[in-house]
């Protein structure tokens, strides 16, 4: 198997690979590519060059990411199998022998810069920020001797990756902030109903009339299903014309989540189903009672009654 990942090297990205290949026993086996862009990956995919494509989805701090939800709808029928959860953690990196008091400037991945504010005011205030293509080029170029500056911020993995020692861990402003990664493969067999699932889909409404969101909203509000994500995305076909991605907590198997998704495709214009799969967090989503699978066969065990005493007469 061989797996492609946004790149390059020494990434979250290539972090979050990591885990969900030991989640499916394949570390010691896979390849792996770094792709340079997310289409890059995600076309690869659908060309057959690689078996599947770990791409970031969603931050906790900045929500949705866009390259990746606009490309999931762009490149054909794609299907979400599996996910993972990173944790941002940052170090700033230096060469063996470099102390912070050498450091004069320092380079990184405007994102990370952005992030690590608090101790690059209380360690490195004179500092130079230079931006970097990624955090994992800023490490490369400094391992390289080919850097403008002494220091590196990005992940642990950067710095063990290219030689560089950690001179000082865990130097970002949010010590909870995590990032969501997807594995996506092309379409086969789906992931087994685990109870603690999630379904991700793009809808694009028929209109744009008073109502239509809420028309569509409401196909999952009434049969008890939560959203973890709405987002609005533009179609690209002009302004003002936009479409939502949607992670519902359910998977397709179930009597709930199908018959939504089924009243979802009545009133949309178009929708993309991206896949069922299990939930990072393992945690078991609560049905109540009157939309339990049991509660959907027996309503239409009494409609089926009705419809063949009909018949009869």
């Amino acid at each position: 198997m061989k797996y492609g990942y946004l790149g390059p090297e020494g990434t979250f990205t290539e972090a979050a690979l990591e885990q969900l290949l030991a989640q499916r026993g394949e570390s010691g086996t896979a390849e792996r590519y770094a792709a340079i862009s997310v289409p890059d990956a995600l076309g690869r995919l659908e060309r057959g060059e690689l078996d599947g494509v770990v791409v970031p989805i969603e931050n906790s701090l900045e929500g949705g990411v866009p390259a990746t939800l606009d490309a999931l709808t762009r490149h054909g029928e794609l299907q979400i199998v599996a996910e993972t959860l990173v944790t941002v953690a940052f170090v700033c990196a230096v060469r063996p022998g470099t102390a912070l008091e050498d450091v004069r400037a320092f380079g990184t991945h405007p994102h990370a810069e952005a992030q690590v504010r608090s101790f690059l005011r209380r360690r490195l205030p004179a500092a130079e920020y230079i931006p970097t293509a990624s955090t994992a080029a800023a490490a490369k170029a400094l391992s390289e001797g080919t850097a403008d500056y002494q220091a590196a911020i990005g992940p642990a993995l950067a710095a063990e990756r290219f030689g560089l020692d950690i001179a000082e861990a865990d130097i970002g402003d949010n010590a909870d902030a995590v990032t969501r990664f997807i594995l996506v493969q092309r379409p086969g067999s789906l992931p087994e109903r685990t109870g603690a699932d999630k379904t991700t889909i793009v809808a694009g409404l028929r209109s744009d009339r008073s109502g239509a969101l809420l028309e569509l909203l409401e196909q999952f509000a009434t049969r008890g299903i939560t959203m973890s994500r709405l987002e609005s995305r533009p179609t690209g076909n002009g302004l003002g014309l936009y479409q939502f991605s949607i992670d519902l907590l359910g998977h397709v198997e179930e009597e709930r989540v199908a018959e939504a998704l089924t009243g979802a495709y009545r009133i949309c214009r178009e929708l993309r189903y991206l896949g069922s799969y299990p939930s990072a967090d393992g945690k078991i989503t609560p049905v109540e009672s009157l939309t339990t699978d049991t509660a959907f066969q027996a309503a239409r065990s009494w409609l089926d009654g009705i419809l063949e005493h009909g018949r009869r007469d």
